[in-house]
C-alpha cells in the first residue's frame, strides 16, 4: 500500500485517477448516448492537446499544423473503412463495382495501387501511426538540423496544412475531394452506428488516451524529459553538453504527431467520416486553444482543456447559432488573460491551495485536546545519593 501511494506521489497520478473516474464512471452513468457520443468526439482532440504539451511546453515548439497529423490519420482509418463499403456487391450499379463511389464519378476505373494495403486492418492500423510520423520526421528533421525553430517553425507548419488541404481537395479522385470520405458505417462487419457500438468506441477512446498521458508522464519523469526542459530554456547550454538538440525536437515532434494521428483514426470510426475541413489552418489553430486553455504543461489539463472548448462551441452554437463564435472567442481570451497558465495553473494558485487549508483545519479540528498533566515535585534529595546538599541561606 505504502508503495502504491509513493508511485502515485512520484507520478502525481491523483489528478489522472479524478480524469478516470469522470471519463469512466460519472460521465457514461449521468449522460444519454447522444451526449456521450458527442463526448467521445471531444475526447478525440484531447490525443492532439496531450501531444501540445509534449512539443509545445516541454519541448518549446510550438507546432500550428496539428491538424495534418489529425488528418492523416483520420483518412488512413476513413480508406480501410471505405474499401470495406466499397465490396463488388454493395457497388454493383457503378460503371466499375469494387472501388470507392468518388472514384467512379471520377472515372477511375481501377484502385490505385497506394490503396491496395488499406484492404488489411493490421496495415491500415501501421499507417495510421507511420505515415504521420513519417511526415513529422521527414519536416522535423529538415527544420531542426539547420536550426530553424520559434515562429518560423509555426509558419512553416501552417503552410504545410495549407498545402495538404490544397492537395485533398485537388485530387478528388483519390481522396474525395471537399466531401472526404462519407458512408463509413462498419468495420470488419462491425456495425458501428449502433447504441452498443458508440459505448464501445468511447470507452476504447478514453482507455487509449489515460494510455497515453500515462506514457507522456514517464517520459516527462524520465532524463529525456529533463533533458527537454532544459533544451526549452536553455538550448545552447544543452547543445554545448554534448547532446544532439535536433533529434530531440524530433522526437517529440514525431510523438505529439503520433498520438494526433491516434485521435484522428478515432474520430473517424465514431463520427463516420473524413473530410479536409479537420486538416487546416483553422482546426490546427483551434487545437492549439485546447492545450493553452487546459496548461500547456499540464496533460491532465489538456484533456479538461479539450473538453471545455468543445463543449462551449457545442453549448454555443445551439443555444446562441449567431453569436457563438464571438462567445468562443470571448471565452477563450477571457481564460488566457485571466489565467495565463490555463485551467492547470489555476489549479496550482488558488483551488490546491485552498483544499489544503480546508484539509489542515479539519484535521486540527478534529484532533482532541487533552489537558496538560501537572508536572509532581521534585523528590528530595536522599544523603546517599551523590548529589549535594541544599545551600544554607546566607546570613544577614
Amino acid at each position: 500500500m505504502d508503495s502504491l501511494k509513493a508511485l502515485i506521489k512520484r507520478y502525481q497520478l491523483g489528478s489522472l485517477l479524478l480524469l478516470t473516474l469522470l471519463l469512466v464512471v460519472v460521465l457514461p452513468l449521468t449522460l444519454d448516448i447522444f451526449r456521450l457520443n458527442l463526448v467521445g468526439k471531444y475526447l478525440c482532440y484531447a490525443f492532439v492537446a496531450v501531444g501540445l504539451v509534449m512539443v509545445w511546453g516541454y519541448g518549446g515548439v510550438l507546432s500550428l499544423g496539428q491538424g495534418v497529423f489529425f488528418g492523416l490519420g483520420g483518412y488512413a482509418m476513413a480508406m480501410f473503412l471505405k474499401l470495406e463499403a466499397s465490396d463488388p456487391e454493395s457497388t454493383k450499379i457503378q460503371s466499375t463495382p469494387g472501388i470507392p463511389d468518388f472514384m467512379d464519378w471520377n472515372q477511375i476505373t481501377s484502385l490505385p495501387a497506394f490503396w491496395v494495403p488499406f484492404k488489411s486492418l493490421p496495415l491500415a492500423l501501421l499507417a495510421v501511426v507511420l505515415v504521420p510520423m513519417a511526415l513529422a520526421w521527414l519536416i522535423s528533421f529538415a527544420m531542426f538540423k539547420r536550426r530553424v525553430g520559434g515562429v518560423y517553425f509555426a509558419i512553416i507548419t501552417q503552410a504545410v496544412a495549407l498545402i495538404c488541404t490544397v492537395l485533398i481537395i485537388g485530387q478528388q479522385g483519390y481522396t474525395g475531394g471537399v466531401n472526404g470520405m462519407t458512408d463509413l458505417k462498419t468495420m470488419l462487419g462491425w456495425d458501428t452506428r449502433t447504441d452498443s457500438a458508440k459505448y464501445i468506441l468511447y470507452f476504447l477512446s478514453a482507455g487509449l488516451l489515460i494510455a497515453s498521458i500515462l506514457l507522456c508522464m514517464w517520459i516527462q519523469k524520465s532524463k529525456l524529459g529533463t533533458l527537454l526542459l532544459a533544451m526549452r530554456d536553455k538550448e545552447d547550454r544543452v547543445r554545448f553538453s554534448g547532446y544532439d538538440v535536433a533529434m530531440f525536437k524530433v522526437f517529440v515532434f514525431c510523438l505529439a504527431a503520433a498520438l494526433s494521428a491516434i485521435g484522428g483514426a478515432m474520430f473517424t470510426l465514431q463520427v463516420g467520416f473524413m473530410s479536409p475541413s479537420f486538416v487546416g489552418i483553422v482546426p490546427s489553430i483551434e487545437m492549439v486553444i485546447f492545450a493553452a486553455v487546459g496548461g500547456r504543461m499540464s496533460l491532465v489539463g489538456a484533456v479538461y482543456g479539450a473538453l471545455l472548448v468543445n463543449f462551449g462551441k457545442t453549448y454555443f452554437s445551439e443555444t446562441a447559432p449567431d453569436l457563438w463564435l464571438f462567445l468562443m472567442a470571448a471565452l477563450f481570451i477571457g481564460v488566457v488573460l485571466a489565467f495565463p497558465n490555463g485551467l492547470a495553473g489555476l489549479y496550482e494558485s488558488h483551488i490546491k491551495p485552498w483544499i489544503a487549508r480546508r484539509l489542515a483545519a479539519r484535521k486540527a479540528g478534529a484532533t482532541p485536546r487533552t489537558p496538560a498533566a501537572p508536572t509532581p515535585p521534585a523528590p528530595p534529595a536522599s544523603p546517599m545519593s551523590g548529589s549535594a546538599p541544599p545551600a544554607a541561606p546566607a546570613q544577614a
